[in-house]
């Protein structure tokens, strides 16, 4: 990547949080499906995600991948485990969603083939790799040192 892809990244991984986070809401409080438990806990890893990434970008904060690796990397990991519940590639046995709304379920299908749980992993796929890409950045000097705090 190069230097003018690196510069962005951290603010393409904020924009994707904030898209990611309203289509959330869009999606429960407009439409009125209600998230099962792992789409619950990938809010709760995507949400916190706004704010630091946001704070990281306007203080240009070359450690922001430190809080923000944690929170992408299980929102990642949650979608991924929920996206081989949903395309049986592991057992409904094993789905944490046994009250409620099943982690299964099919809200919506867009072009035929794009779900709630898909579009959930490839978000958190994208901001990881946004956030890499940001590290990287930093790392090769390209942005700023953050202020020390007295």
């Amino acid at each position: 990547m190069n230097k003018l892809s690196n510069k962005f990244a951290l603010p393409f991984a904020f924009l994707l949080s904030v898209a990611a986070t309203a289509g959330s809401l869009y999606f429960s409080e407009v439409l009125k499906l209600p998230p099962c438990v792992l789409c619950w806990y990938q809010r709760i890893a995507m949400y916190p995600l706004v704010a630091i990434l946001l704070v990281g970008m306007l203080l240009n904060d070359k450690r922001v991948h430190y809080y923000a690796y944690p929170f992408a990397i299980a929102g990642w990991l949650i979608g991924l485990y929920q996206n081989l519940l949903y395309y049986n590639m592991i057992p409904e046995a094993l789905a944490p969603c046994t009250l409620g709304v099943s982690c299964t379920t099919q809200y919506i299908q867009w072009f035929g083939f794009v779900d709630i749980p898909q579009l959930s992993l490839v978000t958190f796929t994208f901001i990881v790799l946004a956030i890499y890409y940001s590290h990287k950045g930093y790392s090769k000097g390209q942005g700023t040192e953050t202020p020390a705090v007295t």
